[in-house]
């Protein structure tokens, strides 16, 4: 590529050029970020006492009277409560919270069942609760260790049968209803304008925890709980590290990744974007240019009735075309929700096939050990037709000119 095809944008706005190389042509165009203007976040209606139903319809099916629901996440999801130490027993007759005094006032507030406070052991005031009781109750075994295991089976006598359950409560969250694809459009829109903003300051003296953590700052200001998870940005070479955690190395000049997500009401999103302060190299255009080709080709593959592992396939046929599918080391994507990784899994050992109100990722990427990193990603929502992306950013290379 000719220097002439190059250019800066003038110290007015904002000092940036956006590279859109795409299809084998390449073009330099000006751009200004878009800042998304401030909506009200819609929050899920209580939808609870559905899905408790639902996960009783499921219990039958197990032959099961009861359930122990242990995992925080599927907690919150039945419940409401968003304390950290808790277990949920859900029956046909009700449904009861079992958790400390610290959480008194908490949980009341929060959860729309029952509530035993319980001094001491908090499942030693389960297995009180439940001796003696002739009762086939599900658990999951996935989310408890052994040792609570037998002694719960223990605890509950003779009389009693436990049912060892995994995922039960997991499947009923693949689904969303359309109060949690908004709140999840919301957590998307935080984290898009967020990036938006953080990118402006973005300089090649800052170090890749400045930018994490002006990243973190922004979308907590823009109403986020947090971030949805450690957010990365890895600058030149560590973007070969897929998870790389970031550290006290500068930016630099060079292409920059950034995979970030907000928490918005407990609802989570998740978006990856390539930037790079300065020209980039003509390698890296390559490689962008090839990803970005594959998340395209990915996404249009994405919709009700598709079997996960063929997204991943498209993924990956789409970079061995450029010679590149050895260099893309993980899944293609994976569900989002209460929590950044859920069912489904978009991978290529994967049984889930696509529904329509399916929230889930698509990011392939490829990962140069020693030299760079790319990853493009989306949060998109699963139609009948297609794939309705709800991460509202640019995906064109950023090029940040200081």
């Amino acid at each position: 590529m000719s220097a002439a095809s190059w250019t800066t944008l003038a110290a007015q706005s904002l000092p940036w050029t956006a590279l859109r190389r795409w299809r084998g042509e390449a073009t330099v165009r000006d751009s200004s970020l878009h800042l998304l203007q401030s909506e009200g976040l819609t929050r899920p209606t209580d939808a609870r006492a559905g899905r408790r139903r639902k996960l009783l319809e499921a219990l039958a099916e197990l032959r099961c009277d009861a359930a122990l629901v242990t995992h925080l996440a599927n907690i919150r999801y039945l419940s409401g409560f968003t304390g950290s130490n808790g277990i949920l027993l859900l029956s046909g007759r009700s449904a009861t919270l079992f958790t400390d005094p610290r959480y008194d006032i908490q949980a009341h507030e929060e959860c729309d069942c029952r509530v035993r406070i319980v001094r001491g052991s908090t499942w030693e005031g389960v297995w009180k609760h439940l001796a003696g009781r002739r009762l086939r109750v599900a658990m999951e075994a996935d989310r408890v260790s052994h040792d609570v295991w037998m002694e719960t089976a223990r605890r509950l006598g003779r009389e009693a049968r436990l049912v060892a359950s995994r995922g039960l409560v997991e499947r009923l969250r693949r689904l969303k209803s359309p109060e949690e694809v908004e709140a999840i459009r919301a957590s998307a829109r935080v984290c898009g304008q967020a990036f938006l903003e953080t990118a402006r300051t973005l300089r090649p003296e800052m170090t890749e925890r400045d930018a994490a953590a002006e990243l973190d700052y922004r979308m907590r200001r823009l109403g986020a709980d947090g971030p949805a998870f450690e957010t990365i940005v890895a600058a030149g070479a560590r973007a070969a590290l897929p998870h790389a955690r970031p550290g006290p190395e500068r930016l630099g000049r060079g292409p920059v990744l950034i995979d970030m997500g907000a928490n918005v009401g407990g609802w989570m999103s998740d978006m990856t974007r390539m930037v790079c302060l300065g020209r980039p190299a003509r390698e890296f255009v390559r490689l962008f240019t090839a990803v970005r080709e594959a998340q395209a080709t990915a996404l249009e593959s994405v919709r009700a009735g598709v079997p996960a592992r063929r997204v991943d396939a498209v993924a990956r046929r789409t970079l061995k075309q450029r010679g590149l599918d050895r260099f893309f080391t993980h899944s293609t994507g994976h569900g989002v929700g209460l929590e950044i990784h859920e069912m489904p899994r978009l991978g290529a050992k994967s049984d889930d096939v696509l529904e329509a109100s399916m929230v889930v990722t698509v990011e392939p990427g490829v990962y140069l050990a020693g030299t760079a990193g790319v990853r493009i990603e989306d949060t998109v929502l699963v139609t009948e037709s297609g794939a309705e992306i709800l991460t509202p950013v640019d995906k064109d290379l950023l090029v940040l000119s200081s």
